[in-house]
């Protein structure tokens, strides 16, 4: 997500420092290389020696006479994107007012200037972050494009956001944005059907793959709405639901507003009238009488004939002509603009392989579900340019 990217990261007096280590590796696991730049104050809460262990680079702790601010954040400089993370209320203010007398204050005027992203992580007591003055100062800043990332209000606190929440704000800063100004919908995930109030009908969909599409679309620039059994998610307006009714309802009321559907979701083929009570066990067989569900892929281009549907189709036999042959048949019964096809055997795996398939084409792709979901999000930008 941020192969090949640069990350200037400031530090300054919260608390929150002490995540700054693992914040830093987390970006370099997503590919970024990450430079270290500290406040006196959150030397005096974490260690720069820690910082340049986890960034494996130096660690700039004073504007010398080499100009670290502007061989950093200048309009040539070493970073793509500037990170606060933690940014405390007294940053913050500084921010707004172009004071620069810390070495992140500094690097952030430098890089407002020369027209770097920057990217602003705060982290600070509950009743501070509430002050007029500080948020009056946040909307000031971000009026000049700076990102802001929200933090978790909790125990009276604005703690910090969480690393998922500023490691993808920080690949949408520094990631061109190809679906700016588009709705996606994303469906993920398994849904399933009640048999009783406690017995239920699924599948071993996890919903890797979905949730790393709806993030994909996000860092290129797209208002996502992910449709899902699942929690909230920094990337995207979540919208839950359990059953493929509920699954369709959802899909088709976002649907007037949206540019594009990936149906990605394991969505169940069959539901079953669900008893009201629990159905009591015992050695006598139970039949149960399942009815076919709605195609929501179907009934979405049904009432939305224009809108750009990207499906996925899974299958457990065959090779791959067979799936290509069926991802093709299924494309061209909706009018797809084009079909991901994979094994159930990934289900549930942190690595796919998968086939893209178009009218005249099936690429392969083979890596991490991370990687498909930036691919089905790059193919799909390509589709509604």
């Amino acid at each position: 997500m941020l192969s090949g990217v640069n990350v200037a990261l400031g530090v300054t007096g919260s608390i929150a420092a002490v995540k700054t280590v693992e914040l830093a590796h987390e970006l370099r696991r997503q590919g970024a290389s990450v430079r270290g730049v500290m406040t006196d104050s959150a030397r005096g809460i974490v260690h720069p020696w820690a910082v340049e262990f986890a960034t494996e680079n130096p660690v700039v702790t004073e504007i010398t006479g080499s100009v670290e601010h502007v061989e950093l954040c200048g309009r040539d400089g070493w970073a793509d994107v500037l990170l606060i993370a933690p940014a405390t209320a007294n940053t913050v203010g500084k921010l707004a007012a172009a004071i620069d007398d810390t070495t992140v204050t500094t690097c952030a005027t430098t890089a407002l200037g020369a027209d770097v992203p920057v990217v602003v992580a705060p982290a600070m007591h509950e009743p501070m972050y509430d002050h007029p003055g500080v948020l009056e100062t946040i909307e000031k800043v971000e009026s000049w494009g700076v990102d802001f990332v929200d933090p978790r209000i909790e125990e009276g606190k604005a703690k910090i956001a969480t690393e998922e929440a500023i490691v993808t704000a920080t690949a949408r800063a520094a990631t061109p944005d190809p679906l700016e100004g588009q709705h996606v919908i994303v469906t993920s995930g398994a849904t399933t059907e009640s048999v009783d109030p406690v017995r239920t009908l699924s599948n071993r969909a996890s919903g890797q793959t979905g949730r790393a599409v709806a993030r994909a679309c996000h860092v290129r620039g797209a208002d996502v709405t992910l449709v899902h059994d699942g929690d909230s998610v920094p990337y995207a307006d979540v919208e839950t639901v359990e059953s493929a009714a509920e699954m369709l309802d959802a899909v088709q009321a976002e649907a007037d507003d949206a540019d594009a559907l990936v149906s990605a979701a394991a969505i169940s083929d069959y539901t079953v009238e669900a008893a009201d009570e629990k159905i009591r066990s015992g050695k006598e067989e139970l039949t149960l009488s399942l009815s076919p569900t709605p195609k929501l892929i179907d009934a979405v281009r049904d009432a939305h004939p224009d809108l750009a549907i990207v499906g996925f189709k899974v299958e457990t036999e065959g090779g791959d002509d067979e799936l290509v042959e069926r991802a093709r048949e299924t494309m061209n019964r909706a009018g797809l603009s084009f079909v991901v096809g994979n094994r159930a055997d990934v289900m549930g795996d942190v690595e796919t392989r998968a086939l893209l398939v178009r009218a005249e084409s099936a690429e392969e792709y083979a890596g991490s579900k991370a990687g498909l979901g930036a691919r089905v999000a790059e193919e799909l930008a390509s589709e509604l340019d």
